[in-house]
């Protein structure tokens, strides 16, 4: 699977359980990190836990994909799941306000809102 098809696959599953805001980044001419970084919210600290528990679950039974790591998962606020090419950043909308990492990362050319 290319990055491009991982990152198309992470922001569908996030979209069926109704993760909002979805925009996936390419980041791959910017940083060694990874190739795609994913930014959603979730409404509440139980919908953050949830979509990164479905998202590592859904990835590894149906298509092999474990996360090298994941982070705060149980706090609820902003949760980070990395596939390696694919940084999964999910965020209670307070954390997502705060932190924009939209803005970090965009230059105009390479971010785009994913739709289902």
């Amino acid at each position: 699977m290319t990055s491009k098809e991982k990152c198309l696959l992470i922001c569908s599953v996030l979209s069926s359980k109704k993760a909002g805001d979805i925009v996936y980044i390419d980041v791959a001419s910017k940083t060694s990190l990874c190739d795609y970084f994913i930014v959603c919210s979730g409404r509440s600290t139980t919908q953050v836990k949830s979509l990164a528990e479905n998202l590592e679950e859904k990835l590894e039974k149906e298509h092999g994909e474990i996360p090298r790591r994941h982070e705060g998962i149980r706090e609820g606020r902003w949760a980070v799941v990395d596939y390696a090419d694919v940084i999964v950043h999910i965020f209670n909308d307070e954390a997502r306000d705060f932190f924009n990492l939209e803005r970090l990362w965009e230059d105009g050319k390479n971010i785009v809102r994913y739709t289902d």
